[in-house]
């Protein structure tokens, strides 16, 4: 039987999924990112001003992410971004998103096998004497274990990402009291002059897109929630305030406790996810809190690629039109998907920070820009259909907000951009 033909003959129906479920892959998908990228780019720019550059961003990015789902609602149900850009924007514009999309994923992807075999590496390390696991080995046992549950489906994802969040948390709470104990006023709020910070603004801005740049699941999640505009504009609003909360009280923990004038070697060592938790033992945290954030590093890794690696296995069922509910076309996609990744992973495990860095440029693309096109056609095709709010200035916002991006990146490719530590 050929995928297509199982396609068109599977009509057992499928449960929709629930919206707290739904949020938890969203968000998981930015979190990994966030977590561990955002003290390292925002290293320039401290904790006050940060947090004022997460809140527009984060405005933005849902913004975007509406404008993705209002789209998906124009196309019938398991359609994801290959089929969606060209129902609106053409052959052209399709290869144009479809190759950003692939990109995107992929980079992403490849960056969190990076940061678990960080976490993994560093954790086994601190265990008796210490076991040593070379990274190669670290990155496919991670990639192995984590991509089974993707190629069970959605469902899966869902109750696992469920779980690892809710460990997140626990985890999370267990750590941050005792780093907010910890910490210092004088470390969080350093005598150092605007003059000194503002330039580095730039620089953290596309950390800070990729970090809520779970766009890329919504089309997937529309999908799981029935195309039902309003439970999954409620999982797109939990998604940002749940990656919102986590990056808020990181942020908090970590400039707390470890200095600005730090960050350089850290940024020098790789500015991976074991340099952070490493200088965060070294900082004088007790041991309990040392091993609750190792628990919670591997959680927070394992969610954001349970997220991405759904989102990117879907996109390839899309472009190449295997049927993912069968083990033929689920092994086809998989292998496409994944293989390139983790091979990559186990040649150059140390990745980490510049794959996120490169991600939130080609997010533009699709999750700023594209986004924008689609709606506008769309909406003149059926007016009647559901419409996010916000009307041209909205969506201005948001395109603009885009050319930003894209002028950012050109900066730093040309090195006119201040990177702090380098």
């Amino acid at each position: 039987m050929t995928d297509a033909t199982a396609k068109a003959t599977s009509t057992a129906p499928k449960k929709e999924g629930t919206v707290l479920g739904a949020a938890v892959i969203a968000a998981g998908t930015g979190v990994g990112a966030g977590i561990f990228s955002l003290p390292v780019a925002n290293a320039g720019v401290w904790f006050s001003i940060a947090l004022v550059v997460m809140v527009v961003v984060a405005y933005i990015m849902h913004s975007a992410s509406m404008y993705i789902m209002e789209a998906t609602l124009h196309f019938p149900k398991d359609s994801n971004y290959d089929s969606i850009a060209k129902g609106t924007i053409g052959n052209f514009g399709r290869l144009i998103n479809g190759l950003s999309v692939a990109f995107l994923c992929y980079v992403l992807t490849y960056a969190y096998i990076s940061g678990g075999s960080s976490v993994i590496t560093y954790s086994l390390s601190l265990v008796g004497d210490g076991i040593t696991m070379s990274s190669g080995v670290a990155s496919f046992i991670f990639a192995a274990v984590l991509i089974s549950i993707v190629m069970v489906g959605a469902t899966a994802v869902d109750r696992v990402n469920t779980i690892l969040i809710g460990g997140m948390v626990i985890t999370f709470v267990m750590s941050l009291g005792g780093l907010i104990t910890n910490s210092s006023a004088d470390i969080l709020f350093p005598q150092v002059p605007m003059s000194e910070q503002v330039p580095y603004v730039f620089y953290t801005i596309s950390f800070m897109v990729a970090s809520f740049g779970f766009q890329i699941t919504v089309p997937t999640i529309t999908n799981y929630l029935g195309l039902d505009p309003k439970k999954t504009g409620r999982a797109l609003i939990y998604a940002m305030l749940i990656a919102g909360f986590f990056y808020f009280c990181w942020m908090l923990a970590v400039f707390g406790n470890v200095p600005r004038e730090q960050f350089p070697q850290i940024i020098a060592e790789g500015g991976n996810i074991g340099n952070i938790l490493a200088a965060l033992a070294d900082s004088g945290v007790s041991s309990n809190i040392s091993t609750a954030l190792q628990v919670f590093g591997n959680m927070a890794v394992a969610t954001s690629f349970l997220g991405v690696s759904l989102s990117l296995f879907d996109y390839i069922a899309d472009l190449c039109n295997f049927n993912k509910h069968c083990w033929i076309g689920k092994l086809k996609t998989g292998a496409i998907a994944f293989l390139p990744t983790v091979i990559l992973a186990i040649v150059y495990p140390d990745g980490f920070i510049t794959a996120i860095g490169f991600a939130g440029v080609v997010l533009v693309i699709f999750s700023l820009l594209s986004p924008i096109i689609m709606v506008r056609i769309v909406r003149k095709r059926n007016p009647d259909m559901y419409q996010v709010k916000g009307g041209d200035l909205r969506q201005a916002l948001v395109f603009g907000f885009g050319i930003l991006i894209f002028i950012v990146a050109f900066l730093e490719i040309a090195g006119m951009l201040p990177i702090f530590g380098k």
